[in-house]
């Protein structure tokens, strides 16, 4: 690539500013100031060792894909299809450009992750990371997964603040039951009214006992905790009390 190549090149990546997501295009780091670092790249460092290197024949969603870092990755390990949503089109700029300049085949579209049933594909892996703490009703997008488009795996992360053990507890209490919302490793979700780290779509943040909890509840197994946050989990049954989300017309 000559100068004037890559004085083109990074003034279009500096157009399509501010990235959240540190990829590098063309020798050209996009967030290269991030307060995270080589952020995701270094996060993915500490679990990539549980997604297969040879992804062949799956098909792989990536929800909240931000500008791709994740589909990309999928798409280099030889997953046929990828699909990254994400509900910012400033995002979704930023992914298809990227891609394209890295030659991957991966295709993006808007959609809100309470819109994943109108996709009406089950995929056979899921990438749902740093988007629940983003999201009004949790709990429902997690049932949403389970049921519309999760077939496998789900690669999971989320913010978690708190107490980080996790309490041996009864299926039942009595209602006249109090002191056990006292503990403090009591599955828990805080909820931030105004903002946190300045960004006001962070609302819920749960503690450790709570994710995992939330998990069991919509219907996914946990094979494997590599990382504080992030989790490897696999499509199971629905807890037995919980009716399934309504179906998509």
């Amino acid at each position: 690539m000559n100068d004037r190549m890559k004085k083109d090149l990074r003034s279009k990546i500096e157009e399509l500013g501010p990235w959240f997501q540190n990829i590098e295009i063309g020798g050209i780091k996009t967030a290269p100031d991030h307060f995270l670092g080589d952020y995701p790249a270094f996060k993915w460092q500490g679990f990539r060792h549980v997604v297969p290197e040879d992804l062949s024949g799956q098909s792989v969603l990536d929800i909240g894909c931000n500008a791709g870092f994740y589909s990309q990755e999928m798409k280099r390990r030889g997953a046929d299809y990828v699909l990254g949503i994400d509900s910012d089109p400033h995002y979704l700029q930023q992914a298809r450009f990227a891609a394209a300049q890295a030659g991957l085949d991966i295709e993006f579209r808007q959609m809100s992750v309470y819109e994943v049933g109108k996709l009406r594909q089950r995929f056979d892996l899921v990438i749902f990371m740093g988007v629940l703490y983003h999201l009004r009703h949790p709990l429902l997008a997690l049932d949403l997964l389970h049921e519309h488009v999760v077939g496998g795996q789900m690669l999971f992360q989320c913010l978690q603040r708190g107490d980080e053990r996790k309490p041996d507890l009864a299926e039942n209490y009595d209602f006249s039951e109090w002191a056990i919302f006292d503990q403090m490793e009591y599955p828990k979700l805080f909820f931030v009214e105004e903002r946190y780290a300045s960004d006001p779509t962070n609302w819920w943040i749960p503690n450790k006992a709570a994710m995992e909890a939330m998990l069991r509840s919509a219907g996914f197994i946990i094979e494997e905790n590599p990382e504080r946050e992030v989790y490897l989990c696999r499509r199971g049954a629905r807890h037995y009390a919980v009716e399934p989300p309504p179906a998509i017309a």
